[in-house]
């Protein structure tokens, strides 16, 4: 896959989502929350294959600021604190086009772990 570069990254606070356009034409609405339990930083990944955490308790989150890291990718600033994750460009595209599959996955592994958003 070649390199995305996004044309437009909009904060939307006040509905609790980050807007992104790719020079591809692909745009993306990604919540919150969505961004939240599938964060790049090791505290939710783990270290390795297989060690991914469950965040749960995370319906009402929002992003309080977004970060420009080099000229490849932003940090996202949660207003529960976390901010670790470092969120590429390729990272930012791929969770836009697997959205829908990786949250019916989160949905799922939440109520087979008895837990909430």
């Amino acid at each position: 896959m070649s390199r995305r570069w996004p044309v437009e990254l909009r904060l939307k606070k006040a509905e609790k989502l980050l807007h992104v356009t790719f020079d591809d034409g692909a745009q993306f609405r990604l919540p919150a929350e969505y961004l939240r339990v599938e964060s790049p930083s090791a505290e939710v990944q783990g270290h390795g294959p297989g060690q991914k955490q469950l965040v749960a308790g995370c319906a009402d989150i929002g992003i309080s600021a977004v970060e420009p890291v080099g000229n490849y990718a932003v940090r996202l600033l949660f207003d529960d604190g976390h901010d670790t994750g470092i969120y590429s460009w390729e990272l930012l595209h791929r969770l836009g086009r697997e959205r829908d599959h990786r949250w019916r996955a989160y949905l799922q592994a939440l109520e087979q772990a008895g837990l909430s958003r």
